[in-house]
């Protein structure tokens, strides 16, 4: 079972779905900040000040480390920071959730009439975080950059 999850072609396979799941993920709410701001507003977790802030920067984060994963820079950064806002998305997802809140995640589209889908949402999130883990520790910078690079220094 190690051999099947510390596997370099699995590494490389996870590092491309959970790189272009980010990187997707990102461009509707780059486009689209004030909608996305209105989103998060609606989970009711962050203070008001900081809902414009985060409303714009984190869908640069998603996008640069989609496409670092993508590339092969910096993997285990980015996997460690995809890892950790999976976490606050799970730990958001869940809170609505036990409130009985079903709002728009805002995942992938800032659509106000996009659809609601409550657990799928969190079981999509907890794969994607265990692909972000598995890169994360099992990472041996097959076919990226960041090994070109250091071959040349």
């Amino acid at each position: 079972m190690r051999e099947l999850i510390s596997n370099k072609w699995l590494v490389i396979l996870f590092r491309l779905i959970v790189g272009i799941t980010f990187l997707y993920a990102s461009l509707d709410k780059i486009a689209h900040p004030d909608q996305f701001a209105r989103i998060v507003y609606n989970y009711k977790i962050l203070p008001g000040f900081f809902i414009n802030i985060f409303a714009i920067t984190l869908p640069w984060i998603e996008l640069f480390c989609g496409l670092f994963l993508i590339l092969g820079l910096l993997v285990e950064s980015s996997s460690l920071l995809i890892s950790l806002l999976l976490i606050s998305f799970i730990i958001a997802l869940s809170l609505n959730f036990l409130r009985g809140v079903d709002i728009a995640c805002g995942c992938f589209t800032t659509d106000p009439n996009a659809k609601k889908e409550g657990t799928w949402l969190l079981i999509r999130d907890l794969v994607l975080l265990l692909m972000s883990l598995q890169i994360l520790f099992f990472n041996r910078d097959l076919l990226s950059l960041q090994k070109i690079f250091q071959k040349k220094s």
